[in-house]
């Protein structure tokens, strides 16, 4: 009978158990890890704003991109002096977009130089909604374009109706995660991680100059009854279930 070397047998044996420990390890592990329930909560609530915001368009044209810029100096001058006139502070009022811009005629089918425009796009904000007819009466009469006006959120009351939101859709989530656990004759332990988080709010628009109703803007401005705004909040989240 041959002599059999067991060494490489007894080896082979050791690696393959230790494999398979490894390996049971693994697997087991991933199917811990893997025992979460995961829900999405929402939550919405309606606000008041707090401000009225009244977006400016100062736009001049000229052969002379100098002189188009210099036309608009001018009436954003007077539109300035007109707001400091009725009370509006100049933190208030911000410059949100200033351009020159070749613009081009193509009647003939070819490009066509004509000119210039300077556009200057402002934003004024008020916490008292009566200033809207007058900021709006103003900057006319001083030679800008009223775009749109919106009523909005101050920052400190977006911050204060971003915690209650979000607080209010984890509360969803947490709801609904024991739910599912409850249906599947578990229990939520810990929680594992927020994967996603969304906070929302829109700007009740008082006025557009692109309104289809045609509705002008001295007659948006006349009656003035600002409206409810909807903050929406969204968190998704994972729990360990036990």
């Amino acid at each position: 009978m041959a002599n059999i070397n067991w060494t490489p047998i007894i080896v082979t044996v050791i690696i393959v158990l230790a494999l398979g420990g490894i390996a049971g390890f693994y697997f087991t592990n991933q199917n811990s890890m893997g025992r979460t329930v995961s829900a999405t909560g929402t939550a919405q609530m309606s606000v008041m704003p707090d401000k009225a915001i009244v977006y400016l368009l100062i736009e001049t044209r000229n052969v002379s991109a100098d002189d188009a810029k210099n036309m608009n100096a001018e009436i954003s001058a007077k539109v300035l002096a007109a707001l400091d006139k009725i009370g509006i502070a100049k933190s208030d009022i911000e410059t949100q977009n200033y351009a020159i811009n070749p613009e081009y005629d193509w009647s003939s089918g070819t490009q066509k130089l004509i000119g210039y425009v300077a556009s200057n796009n402002i934003k004024v904000s008020s916490s008292d909604f009566n200033n809207v007819g007058k900021i709006v009466d103003a900057s006319v009469n001083a030679g800008a374009l009223i775009s749109y006006i919106n009523f909005d959120l101050s920052v400190a009351k977006q911050n204060e109706y971003k915690k209650v939101v979000l607080a209010n859709a984890s509360n969803d989530a947490k709801a609904k995660a024991e739910a599912i656990a409850a249906g599947l004759g578990a229990k939520i332990g810990s929680l594992v991680s927020v994967s996603s988080s969304d906070y929302n709010y829109y700007p009740y628009p008082l006025y557009r100059s692109d309104m289809a109703s045609g509705t002008s803007v001295k007659e948006a401005t006349t009656s003035i009854s600002p409206q409810k705004l909807d903050v929406t909040g969204t968190v998704t989240v994972s729990y360990s279930i036990k």
